[in-house]
């Protein structure tokens, strides 16, 4: 284990339990998410979805490579840079691959590999960056294919378990809400385990 990293995983150093800012993570004016009423069911899951990807951006908020790494609930192998690598990928898979029906590789997995998201997570600045990189490109290829279709029906196939399967946009949306949601969980237990930090 890097030494860089000792300091986040030693349970005899637990920072102080705090708020960023009264209950939330920073004040109402540094917070990008949008909380105000909207109509519609694709209005509903398009804001739902952005929200999540703004919590897990929030949630790494000034943090350098080695506390991006940090696997701070050992023996798990989660890491908030982990996180944002992983997220890359679902992106990728689900509108990419699925939704847009492209030939794509795969970012970080790997045959012999398949936690490569996570395995590969090291506190190195050009492997955060690379991360926040692919991640951003995905979102926003995902954002482009939301803009072109309306229609919450289109269908996507994948290969599941052996089989052709399909779905629909909304199917995928609810699945790209819960994968955010839940990793936004892990988000913030990662983060009160780097420095106290709490907060929605």
């Amino acid at each position: 284990m890097p030494e860089d990293l000792s300091a986040y995983e030693s349970s005899e150093m637990l920072p102080e339990r705090k708020f960023g800012w009264r209950n939330v993570f920073v004040p109402s004016e540094e917070d990008p998410r949008d909380y105000g009423p909207v109509s519609g069911e694709r209005e509903t899951l398009l804001s739902y979805l952005r929200a999540y990807r703004q919590t897990l951006e929030l949630k790494c908020r000034g943090l350098d490579a080695a506390a991006m790494a940090a696997r701070s609930v050992p023996p798990s192998n989660l890491s908030l840079l982990g996180l944002v690598r992983h997220m890359a990928e679902v992106e990728s898979h689900w509108f990419r691959r699925v939704m847009a029906g492209e030939d794509a590789p795969r970012i970080y997995r790997t045959d012999e590999d398949r936690d490569a998201a996570f395995t590969g997570a090291v506190a190195d600045p050009r492997v955060v960056e690379h991360a926040w990189t692919a991640w951003r490109a995905e979102v926003e290829f995902a954002d482009g294919f939301l803009e072109r279709n309306d229609d919450l029906g289109v269908i996507g196939v994948f290969e599941h378990r052996g089989r052709r399967e399909e779905l629909a946009l909304r199917e995928v949306l609810l699945h790209m809400i819960e994968e955010y949601a839940r990793h936004c969980g892990h988000a913030d237990l990662l983060r009160e385990r780097i420095d106290g930090r709490i907060g929605q």
